[in-house]
């Protein structure tokens, strides 16, 4: 047997592969787009066309993974993924034209590739991880990630001033071929109960109703959906280089990689001291420190005070996320992983695309600086709200789930 540490390894090659890939294509993309509109609103869009095919997929995807096999959806999600990236490299040689709309069709089918790809990893993670390491396993997995995330924009951002557009998406594509070999050597040992439904509407319904009844993973779904479609300026990023700090896609690289950087210190702490107690109030304390971190980042005019506070929002956002991670794995049994992984997913990445329109139009409509602020202010308000509605949560010891 496959032992926990051996099965982690195989499964992050597949992580730090594909999410590379992401990374690197979204600050390329964005850079890409800005570049040819000129227009904050058609950043916006971007998020609008990956959330699109996202919501569409999502769902059926979440019940595939619950029937078929975790390993054969991985694989299929990195096959995409390296499609997008070479058709963007394409785009960027200028091979094939026009070359805006085209680049909303690519973000597209990378909406569909996340869409196979988050429930087959948390799917494969909950079966492969004991529940009494979930935290510490999920607070490595976490800083794995968050490296990820501080390598692909500084290396994307690095590579679109230095060797160009289309280097840059073709190194996202070979990243996405790691991934692909990572999914192949995965072998979890899938397990399904006898009343399984192969029936996409009856398996939908009941992840849906597992999630409604469950007090616990909605409040914190909603959280955090609320707080990312709120409190997310990450999208807006290069309008901000360009027209505050006037400056060129390395400084958007440094930007994009340095809540991840505080992110990983973070993660790493958290691993060695998971936060088994009080837990729930650490989750709202978090995700409030988040938003008064974007609220001084939008009041920054220096690089360094902006990436300071991009990397105190890295550490509120490191904590919410361990947190919710052990929450969602803990208190999902392990056929349902896919679909509630699904619904989830819905609620994230919905909120992270339809943040990224958000912030575009609240852009265009009240200012740069403005909307950036008036999101961390509404971010505060939604943990205020949060706090008094959710009292299972307030009160949430994660040792006690365990």
């Amino acid at each position: 047997m496959i032992s926990t540490r051996k099965a982690f390894q195989t499964l992050l090659i597949y992580r730090i592969g594909i999410t590379l890939n992401y990374q690197i294509i979204m600050v390329a993309v964005g850079w890409h787009i800005y570049e040819l509109t000129n227009s904050v609103v058609s950043l916006g869009l971007v998020g609008l066309a990956e959330l699109v095919p996202y919501f569409a997929f999502a769902l059926y995807s979440g019940h595939a993974v619950d029937t078929y096999s975790r390993r054969l959806i991985a694989a299929i999600a990195c096959l995409i993924h390296i499609a997008v990236a070479f058709f963007l490299a394409a785009i960027a040689l200028n091979l094939i034209s026009p070359p805006v709309p085209l680049i909303y069709t690519a973000v597209a089918f990378i909406g569909i590739g996340r869409a196979l790809m988050r429930p087959s990893y948390n799917a494969i993670f909950g079966q492969i991880i004991p529940r009494a390491e979930m935290s510490r396993y999920t607070a490595l997995a976490s800083s794995i990630f968050q490296i990820c995330v501080v390598a692909g924009p500084g290396i994307g951002g690095l590579l679109i001033g230095f060797a160009g557009l289309s280097w840059t998406y073709s190194l996202a594509g070979l990243c996405a071929c790691i991934g692909l070999y990572g999914a192949w050597l995965i072998r979890p040992e899938q397990t399904k109960p006898s009343k399984l439904s192969s029936h996409f509407f009856t398996s939908f319904l009941e992840g849906f109703n597992y999630v409604r009844k469950h007090e616990l993973i909605l409040a914190t779904m909603a959280l955090d959906m609320f707080a990312v479609l709120l409190g997310g300026a990450v999208s807006i990023l290069p309008a901000f280089v360009k027209e505050i700090l006037h400056a060129g896609p390395e400084t958007l690289g440094i930007l994009r990689a340095s809540p991840a950087l505080a992110a990983v210190i973070t993660g790493i702490i958290l691993a060695r001291k998971p936060l088994l107690q009080n837990s729930g109030r650490y989750l709202l304390i978090s995700v409030a420190g988040f938003g008064l971190a974007i609220i001084g980042f939008g009041l920054a005019t220096e690089l360094w005070v902006a990436a300071s506070f991009l990397m105190l929002s890295g550490c509120c956002d490191s904590v919410s996320v361990v947190i919710r991670g052990s929450i969602m794995q803990l208190t999902t049994p392990d056929h349902m992983r896919g679909r509630v992984s699904a619904i989830n997913g819905i609620f994230i990445g919905s909120s992270n695309e339809l943040g990224a329109l958000e912030s575009g139009i609240a852009a265009s409509l009240m200012g740069l600086v403005p909307s950036i602020i008036f999101g961390g202010i509404a971010t505060i308000a939604v943990v205020t709200c949060t706090y008094y509605l959710a009292p299972q949560l307030r009160r949430l010891h994660i040792a006690d789930l365990s």
